[in-house]
């Protein structure tokens, strides 16, 4: 059972579910693995993969919550937390890639280095501790502000608090190490950071934490495939090649595309009343059929008489809608106005995910009324969504403005 929320200006996504015996705090151990990751999430793992290993291990989180800034989801990380292990995952919010795991509440998270464990509620990630286990390294910073000391290894670092009374020892970043205070007390580890490596880059709190990155993909890879759309007229899928033009036989888009993830028939086809031109018989199964590219980001619709590709829905996967995770976002290029002459001018203007509502229709102009989409608030606790229709294409843009869905078509 998933139980939606809003908080503030995030929104939040809850699974409530029994807490089994052998799940408290303190109890699972999970890797730590400098520069890649913790347990089984890695930097650079897609949203879509941290939630399914989260759906296979439903014992060890009981508890997730995933926010996000609604107003502007592209403004900041979205974040799945898991409040009790005291860790964070921070998703770049364009390429909803992992980019920095945050361990907040070190005394909740027992990770293991190596054949040594560090953190929880037995062992004390003490400063001293933690120069032992992962050895020397080179100063750190002290942010005054904060009272932090960071020390720094590749792809991981771990915040100390500084007590007031000793803050001398900390001056100009000439610290002795291991830092052990007057009083021959150590300072304890309040939160660790694990982010990419390849940067060479030193990510810790505050506006350290922002510098963290999502690695490179992998050559020919086709996640975030930019996936260039001509109107009423074709796809092209620039890493692998593919051209896919309306018309297309199931053949043809398994041949150029790949089996796809799912083939479902469409239901009732709730706008064609708003067709004159369309005199067939209204019935629940209108014969149409999807098959369904959740890797890619995209379905395709054909026609159930000719089996001619006759739709293609391209989805952003923004949070905050009601098919968030179930697509990968598909990261489309539509150039409008793009005749040579007026391209060799600059003059091509360009709707992507990242376009909102009112640049779109900067470029498009303004349309008529939008037809208002609903599934009620069990089905979908976002809320209504609007449709907005163009020649050959029509925008289902969310409450913030932000497109959910692309449909093309051949008006």
């Amino acid at each position: 059972m998933k139980d939606y929320s809003k908080i503030g200006d995030k929104s939040m996504m809850q699974r409530t579910t029994r807490r089994l015996e052998g799940t408290a705090m303190g109890s699972t151990v999970f890797d730590l693995k400098p520069g890649v990751g913790i347990g089984p999430f890695y930097i650079g793992m897609p949203i879509g993969e941290a939630f399914g290993k989260i759906e296979q291990n439903p014992n060890v989180y009981d508890v997730v919550h995933v926010k996000y800034y609604d107003e502007d989801p592209l403004k900041l990380d979205v974040v799945i937390s898991f409040p009790d292990h005291g860790f964070h995952l921070r998703f770049d919010p364009w390429s909803q890639r992992l980019r920095l795991v945050e361990i907040y509440d070190v005394k909740r998270l027992q990770m293991r280095y190596g054949n040594s464990t560090v953190g929880g509620p037995s062992s004390l990630a003490t400063f001293v501790a933690v120069y032992a286990l992962f050895g020397p390294t080179f100063p750190g910073i002290y942010d005054k502000e904060r009272g932090v000391y960071a020390l720094f290894y590749p792809g991981l670092s771990f915040e100390f608090p500084i007590p007031d009374q000793y803050t001398d020892c900390c001056h100009d970043g000439e610290v002795a190490q291991p830092l052990e205070f007057p009083d021959g007390t150590t300072p304890v580890t309040c939160r660790v950071s694990v982010y990419d490596k390849s940067s060479d880059k030193k990510v810790g709190v505050g506006k350290l934490m922002d510098r963290a990155s999502v690695p490179p993909l992998s050559p020919g890879s086709l996640y975030m495939e930019e996936v260039h759309v001509k109107l009423g007229k074709e796809l092209y899928f620039t890493v692998g090649g593919q051209h896919m033009p309306f018309g297309a036989s199931p053949q043809d888009v398994w041949t150029e595309l790949g089996r796809p993830c799912g083939i479902h028939p469409k239901q009732v086809d709730q706008m064609v009343i708003h067709s004159a031109s369309d005199l067939r018989p209204k019935t629940t199964l209108c014969g149409d059929y999807f098959y369904n590219y959740f890797t890619r980001g995209f379905d395709i619709l054909f026609d159930g008489e000719t089996h001619k590709a006759k739709k293609f829905v391209l989805h952003t996967n923004y949070p905050g809608h009601a098919d968030f995770n179930s697509y990968v976002k598909c990261n489309f290029v539509i150039s409008v106005g793009e005749g040579e002459a007026e391209a060799n001018r600059g003059g091509v203007n360009k709707i992507t995910p990242s376009t909102n509502w009112e640049q779109v229709k900067g470029i498009l102009g303004e349309c008529g009324p939008a037809a208002i989409q609903t599934q009620g608030s069990t089905s979908n606790p976002f809320g209504s969504t609007y449709v907005y229709g163009y020649k050959d294409v029509a925008f289902e843009v969310m409450k913030n403005g932000h497109i959910a869905t692309i449909t093309l078509f051949q008006s």
